[in-house]
């Protein structure tokens, strides 16, 4: 239910031009402002509200999607308003708000507006917001979660006058107690902590994957050469990424991250996808619905797992040139948040354990990949070899 909260009420008091809200994790910073920005609509003659996020898939299942369902759970939702093509919900004072992405030039260098709010702002190059910036006539309300310093810090902290408010999950009175639960359950984490426990200013030294790309979508060029599925259910969503090769590199594309999927749902929807005869790799832990999807007509087998075998598939994930495709919102928010759990007693200790949690979509990708790596072998044993196709992809004749 989206109910007014302390995060509400300490927006309310902001009142220069630029405002700005850093937080944790489930600190409520975007439901808040739509809130806000919503009754401002509703109390405003005629004015333009412009909502921006990095990507539209990342709007359409982040901003947009949770401005929608509290119109509709508030019963102010009106279908003749909603425009699905232009993406924009008219109210009765005849003022709008709009939705589009940091990646629609014509959007960016489009027309004026009186209210802008750039959401996950850290996501968003400096001179998009700056565009937009100009181009607003009054408030501009900006939200992130504070893992690393970007352009907040060095170009509108120094420069210009603006509020600036932190909020955590403490503000936020809707939060279910199991979810205030797993949350505070990271509080050894000192990294994990700091950023989405306390909303503070993180370090990126514990992230376990860096310098991957997002691109557009796959070109038309690349080869798919696996699929990975990771099982979830009630709690957990099951998350399904292809992985496709091209110019030297591989291609991580999103195309299931769903909770309640059965195994007879998961390989119905992996027979209808593009290609479906693509060997699909597993997460191993599961035989029986390895087993079961396979009687489904799936080209299903189990990834390797041993002692050892998930910091080398890490290992080999990160030693390769990895994109992935803008649409994969999912896959994309859990490779910024996937860290290195830290020890206990020492905070400062990062250990070569992943903290949980944040891994759906890249357990499905690195299972895809765990086909795509020279087999480990003894020396002595000339009988086992990696196989042709490894070699070939190594250069190995």
């Amino acid at each position: 239910m989206y109910v007014a909260t302390t995060a509400t009420h300490k927006l309310l008091k902001l009142k220069k031009r630029i405002r700005v809200v850093a937080g944790g994790t489930s600190a409520g910073k975007t439901i808040s402002i739509l809130q806000i920005l919503i009754d401002y609509a509703q109390s405003t003659q005629n004015e333009l509200i412009s909502v921006v996020s990095e990507s539209f898939p990342h709007l359409r299942r982040g901003a947009m999607r949770d401005f929608l369902n509290i119109v509709q759970e508030q019963g102010y939702f009106r279908e003749n308003a909603w425009s699905k093509t232009e993406y924009t919900y008219t109210f009765e004072t005849g003022s709008k708000i709009e939705f589009f992405s940091a990646d629609q030039p014509g959007k960016v260098h489009g027309p004026r507006r009186d209210v802008l709010f750039i959401n996950e702002a850290n996501n968003i190059p400096y001179d998009i917001f700056d565009q937009l910036r100009v181009r607003t006539r009054k408030t501009i309300w900006i939200d992130y979660n504070p893992t690393n310093e970007y352009w907040y810090y060095t170009e509108i902290a120094p420069n210009y006058e603006h509020d600036f408010i932190t909020l955590t999950y403490k503000d936020n009175e809707a939060l279910d107690a199991n979810i205030v639960a797993d949350i505070e359950s990271h509080k050894y984490n000192k990294n994990w902590w700091k950023v989405y426990g306390l909303g503070q200013l993180g370090d990126v030294e514990s992230r376990i994957y860096t310098n991957w790309r997002i691109i557009d979508e796959v070109p038309h060029e690349a080869r798919l050469e696996r699929r990975g599925l990771d099982f979830g259910y009630s709690n957990d969503p099951s998350a399904i990424i292809d992985v496709s090769y091209y110019n030297g590199g591989y291609i991580w594309d999103e195309r299931l991250y769903r909770k309640g999927m059965q195994n007879k749902q998961l390989a119905d929807f992996l027979n209808r996808l593009e290609r479906p005869a693509t060997i699909v790799m597993a997460d191993s832990a599961e035989p029986k619905s390895i087993d079961e999807i396979r009687s489904y007509g799936v080209n299903i087998l189990p990834a390797q797992k041993g002692q050892g075998s998930l910091l080398q598939g890490i290992q080999f994930v990160q030693a390769q040139q990895i994109s992935l495709t803008k649409r994969s919102v999912n896959l994309i928010k859990e490779y910024r948040n996937y860290l290195w759990q830290t020890d206990k007693l020492n905070p400062d200790l990062l250990l070569n354990v992943p903290e949980p949690g944040s891994d759906h979509a890249l357990d499905g990708g690195r299972y895809a990949m765990e086909g795509l790596r020279p087999v480990a072998y003894d020396d002595e044993d000339e009988d086992i070899a990696a196989p042709a196709w490894v070699k070939r992809r190594m250069g190995v004749h």
